[in-house]
Order: C-alpha cells, then sequence, then structure tokens
C-alpha cells in the first residue's frame, strides 16, 4: 500500500501502512511541493507516486518513519546524487534534510 498526502495523514492510514511494512515505513517527499508519500516496497515506489503527480526529480527525498520512536530518519537509495553533491545515502545538505523532516514530521505526527 502506497498512500500519497497532501495533509496529515490520519491514524487509519498509518496503521495499514504499519499492518503491511511494520514499525518502520518508508517516507518520500517532494520538498518543494511539501507533499509525501508513505510506503511502498523501496522509496522508487513513492518517487515514482510523486513524479506522476507533478514533481521534480530534485525536489524529491527519502527516509522513514519509525512508529514505535516517532523519529524521522532521511536515508534512502534515492538520495544518492552526485549530480546535487549528494553522494550519500543520507541528506547531506543541512537545508534539504531540515525540508524533509519537518514535512515529514507535518504529515506523520
Amino acid at each position: 500500500m502506497i498512500v500519497y498526502l497532501a495533509k496529515h495523514t490520519n491514524e487509519e492510514e498509518l496503521k495499514k501502512a504499519q499492518t503491511e511494512f511494520g514499525d518502520y515505513i518508508k517516507v518520500t517527499v517532494d520538498i518543494d511541493k511539501k507533499v509525501a508519500v508513505i510506503g511502498g516496497q523501496l522509496h522508487s515506489d513513492g518517487e515514482k507516486v510523486l513524479l506522476e503527480e507533478g514533481s521534480k526529480q530534485e525536489n524529491i527525498w527519502g527516509g522513514g518513519f519509525d512508529v514505535k520512536s516517532g523519529r524521522v530518519d532521511t536515508q534512502a537509495v534515492i538520495n544518492i546524487r552526485p549530480s546535487q553533491n549528494n553522494d550519500s545515502m543520507e541528506i547531506l545538505s543541512s537545508d534539504i534534510r531540515k525540508k524533509f523532516i519537518k514535512i515529514a514530521e507535518n504529515f506523520l505526527k
């Protein structure tokens, strides 16, 4: 199950994602449009949804949400982008990382 979020997730959507994926849910965010996708086996699943919704590749970043701790992380294979000076799975730019976390937390907490 993949859920496109343009507003705060509700408890039912989060529980569905948790049922399918456990206590760690993948989160893919368009930091420009301030929309997100939760779920999917891979971050590229969420990336595909965002691209279909009109997002630009350079604005899409991935991470995860640990349901038990409420912690958002910023690691995903889709974050490896040498063309954007990000040669790591971690979001290296503090500005992009802060935007990602803020948007993810707004949707998930």
